[in-house]
C-alpha cells in the first residue's frame, strides 16, 4: 500500500512519519486490497479551545474512495481515531464482498 502523508501548521518529524505509517499500516490486515492512503494532519491552535489537531485518511480500494475525518487535543489520539473508525469501515466493506 502505498501512503502519502501531508503536514499543514506542523512540523512532520520522522518519529510523527513512522507513527502515522505504522497505525494506516495496520489497517491493511482488516482489508487487504487498498490502493492507496493519502493522510493529512493538520494543527490549529484556536484561542477559545485550545490545541486541536486534525487528521485526515482518504482509503482508495477498488470502485471506492472512503473518507475519515477526527479531531482532537492530541496528534497520536486524532490519528488512533482515525485508524480505529477505518478498521471499522475497512471490515463492512470486506463483509460487503463476501456477500
Amino acid at each position: 500500500m502505498n501512503i502519502t502523508i501531508k503536514a499543514s501548521n506542523i512540523e512532520l518529524t520522522p518519529e510523527m512519519r513512522e507513527f502515522i505509517e505504522e497505525k494506516i499500516d495496520s489497517v491493511e490486515k482488516f482489508y487487504p486490497n487498498i490502493i492507496e492512503a493519502r493522510v493529512e494532519i493538520e494543527y490549529d491552535a484556536h484561542h477559545k479551545k485550545g490545541d486541536v489537531f486534525r487528521c485526515e485518511a482518504n482509503i482508495k480500494i477498488p470502485g471506492k474512495l472512503l473518507r475519515v475525518e477526527k479531531s482532537t487535543t492530541s496528534f497520536d489520539k486524532a490519528v488512533n481515531k482515525v485508524k480505529d473508525h477505518l478498521k471499522i469501515i475497512l471490515t463492512k466493506e470486506k463483509e460487503k464482498q463476501r456477500s
